[in-house]
């Protein structure tokens, strides 16, 4: 193994307390990243290590282990904005690594810091472009519109070689986002009816209990739409309705999402934007903001494999569960209307969130002297039968850009048309309605397309 150098920059931020460091701490005592990995966390306050840990565990989901996570850390003071703090970094730097050193620089900062914080990395030499053995980290919003997302991009090819570039969409890293390539192509029973003769409708649908929390100034500029349709929703679209990859690595497996993402239509009439009830009183929102927390349209993919299937995006915030769902309905069979019985559509269910895990609905007889029917659900819980605890979707993603693994990190192409996308679905957005709960938009929804949710 390789020595490993993870320099985050917003180190202090509530993203290391939650995700970095509990992801970056298992991997190391599981042995998934090397004996020799030094974190070095920035930051502008004078703390020691000592006090910057204490700090970061009042913000864990479950405490840290200390005792094991301090040996890994360095905590540097500066000002990530000023290039003179930098040469101090970079001769720490140097002072631990050597020639084959792999080396992760995490971008853990509002992306109005983006321009900066990358042209001092680059100016400074920390990163040196087409040294493959650095790399640069950071997470959406990859731009607010096509437009800036294009500037962002143009901005990052001035000082880095696009395979130093690590797009994170976490949704990618979770289990089951991962394992939809899986159930598709490695199953005939499924291969062999993935296409409009067979699938009804696709449903793909993130649902939270939550309100914005402490994220008011992101949220006000982002909604429902750029938040989740842009980037978690329209990735697990464009695995389900992609085309067989020539192979399964990173590039022809991305080449073929882009086919889909660069072929998609939506039904303006069925667009629904609502704000939950409430969230003009939320802490640092404008009281006559007009930002969605909730979405729901109607799309197609535009390609022999789905023509006509309708695809139904669906997110929302203070909704009835927290739940992240992918159901594919298929078709009613020849035989059905020949029982005279209230008989139900199958049903593959990829389950995301809370617990990822698969399921087939299926129609039964109820047991017994009656010849009475019943739906059934075939049902795997990858949780409950994993050994151990299922690694968190950092864990995955970290091991992965250590090992300079792409696979479930975004390439410029797919955000470029995902922007387009949105872009043309801004066009036609409309004042929000106002909701309590999922129960009123649910008759509003069923209106538009005939179909529950």
């Amino acid at each position: 193994m390789k020595d490993l150098i993870i320099t985050i920059f917003g180190s202090t931020g509530d993203l290391t307390a939650r995700k970095l460091l509990p992801a970056i701490l298992r991997l190391h005592q599981e042995h998934e990243i090397p004996e020799k990995t030094q974190v070095v966390c920035l930051g502008r306050k004078e703390l020691s290590k000592q006090a910057y840990l204490d700090y970061m565990n009042q913000f864990t989901t479950t405490k840290l282990d200390l005792s094991k996570l301090e040996p890994l850390v360095y905590y540097h003071q500066m000002e990530i904005t000023k290039m003179e703090d930098y040469q101090p970094l970079v001769d720490y730097i140097n002072s631990i690594k050597h020639e084959k050193t792999r080396e992760l620089y995490y971008l853990a900062i509002g992306p109005e810091l983006f321009p900066m914080v990358s042209k001092h990395i680059n100016h400074s030499n920390l990163i040196t472009m087409g040294n493959f053995n650095q790399s640069i980290i950071f997470e959406k919003p990859f731009g607010h519109d096509l437009e800036s997302a294009k500037e962002v991009n143009q901005m990052l090819w001035n000082y880095f070689d696009e395979k130093q570039i690590y797009r994170i969409d976490h949704y990618l890293g979770k289990e089951m986002i991962q394992n939809i390539i899986m159930v598709r192509f490695a199953n005939r029973i499924f291969e062999e009816i993935w296409h409009n003769r067979s699938i009804k409708n696709v449903k793909i649908f993130s649902k939270e209990t939550d309100g914005i929390l402490n994220r008011a100034g992101y949220y006000d500029q982002a909604g429902a739409l750029k938040d989740m349709v842009q980037s978690h929703l329209l990735q697990m679209l464009s695995l389900i309705a992609m085309e067989v990859p020539i192979s399964y690595y990173s590039e022809d497996v991305k080449n073929e999402k882009v086919k889909v993402l660069n072929h998609l239509s939506f039904e303006k009439e069925s667009l629904i934007f609502a704000q939950y009830d409430g969230y003009l009183e939320e802490k640092n929102i404008p009281k006559d903001s007009t930002t969605e927390t909730f979405v729901f349209l109607k799309l197609f993919v535009n390609k022999p494999r789905f023509k006509g299937v309708p695809f139904y995006l669906m997110t929302g915030k203070k909704l009835d569960r927290k739940e992240s769902e992918i159901i594919i309905e298929f078709e009613e069979t020849s035989e059905q209307r020949k029982w005279n019985l209230p008989l139900s559509t199958n049903k593959l269910r990829i389950k995301i969130a809370p617990l990822d895990g698969v399921g087939l609905v299926l129609n039964s007889k109820v047991p017994g002297l009656t010849g009475d029917v019943e739906t059934v659900e075939l049902e795997y819980c990858i949780a409950c039968h994993a050994v151990g605890n299922l690694p968190e979707a950092y864990e995955k993603l970290l091991k992965d850009a250590y090992e300079h693994h792409k696979s479930l990190f975004t390439r410029w192409d797919e955000i470029e048309l995902s922007w387009k996308f949105i872009d043309q679905v801004k066009k036609h957005q409309k004042h929000p309605m106002i909701y309590k709960d999922l129960n009123d938009l649910k008759p509003l929804i069923k209106d538009l397309t005939g179909e529950d949710m």
